[in-house]
């Protein structure tokens, strides 16, 4: 092959990964100025300010919490992105986006990975970072996470949640947010299925919140086949248009707080500017005053966190504040 014709292949690779990471989740908006090709400095991440709170426990969290699935390399766009993600978030790049969510205001990070980021954390409090963290968590260890990261929270994973419940085992899943509240720590639920936070709710459960997820993911292969196919959202991946609107049609009847999570559809919403701001407009909207969001950031190609801030500012504002 000659040159030139791997040079146009490589370009067109490259040109192909930076649209993909447009549609990533928690994308900032997509019709602002691009890098050239270029990565980010994250130079604009300085404050503008307190970004609007929320009360889980005693903690003020920023409505804002800046998630895990990118830096894990979960794009929900294909092998191609996740690929890109993992190699771009190094530990350096890790500390680096988490320090810049810091700087705009944002201060909570919710992280699933504790072998990963027990180190970051260590590292972040030694440099004077006061972010809190919320760990998605299931299974044993709890004890462990406790100790090792020092989280405000422990949830117990959305999707593990779905399957026990499928399985009728959510005994499991009740006596897991006992251990949690045990060890010390707020106890959440997270789940993609709005029944299973009903359900927990009408049961009385000792949760302190919950992570609502605004798309079922976790929907048999049955279950998917029964949706309208004028409902399917594009890229795969199980989205279904009117899975939002179910959500938080829950999370609004909770008292409980909720972390609403995906607003983006895993990238599906941000074809555009006005996409984006739709995305979060609706998620405030529909969320009670008392809930949150989680965004993941991938901030290679743009400045997603001053971006995304600038959203909560802007469509997070409790009215009564």
């Amino acid at each position: 092959m000659h040159s030139n014709e791997c040079g146009m292949k490589e370009t067109s690779r490259r040109e192909f990964l930076r649209r993909l990471s447009l549609g990533a989740a928690g994308t900032a908006l997509a019709g602002g100025r691009m890098c050239q090709g270029k990565e980010t400095s994250a130079a604009g991440s300085d404050s503008a300010g307190p970004l609007p709170t929320i009360r889980l426990g005693e903690h003020q969290v920023s409505r804002l919490v800046v998630g895990a699935n990118p830096i894990g390399g979960y794009s929900y766009l294909g092998d191609a992105m996740d690929r890109e993600m993992r190699e771009y978030f190094t530990r350096e790049r890790v500390l680096e986006l988490l320090s810049n969510c810091e700087r705009a205001g944002i201060n909570t990070h919710q992280f699933h990975d504790p072998g990963l980021m027990t180190g970051v954390i260590r590292t972040l409090r030694e440099r004077g970072s006061k972010l809190k963290f919320i760990c998605l968590h299931s299974g044993g260890g709890i004890e462990e996470v406790v100790r090792d990261t020092q989280p405000i929270a422990i949830v117990h994973h959305g999707g593990s949640t779905d399957s026990l419940f499928r399985q009728g085992k959510s005994q499991q899943v009740h006596d897991f947010v006992k251990r949690v509240r045990d060890a010390g720590v707020l106890a959440g639920v997270s789940a993609h299925n709005p029944d299973c936070v009903k359900r927990i709710a009408d049961e009385g459960w000792p949760v302190d919140f919950f992570m609502t997820c605004f798309h079922n993911l976790t929907r048999s292969s049955e279950e998917a086949a029964k949706m309208p196919p004028a409902d399917a959202m594009p890229k795969g991946h199980g989205f279904f248009a009117s899975d939002p609107m179910a959500m938080t049609e829950v999370a609004r009847q909770v008292k409980e707080p909720c972390l609403g999570f995906k607003i983006l559809a895993g990238g599906r919403k941000c074809d555009n500017e006005q996409a984006v701001q739709a995305a979060f407009k609706f998620a405030f909207e529909r969320l009670k005053p008392i809930d949150g969001v989680i965004v993941g950031m991938y901030p290679r190609y743009r400045d997603q966190v001053s971006e995304n801030a600038a959203l909560v500012r802007q469509f997070g504002t409790r009215k009564d504040a």
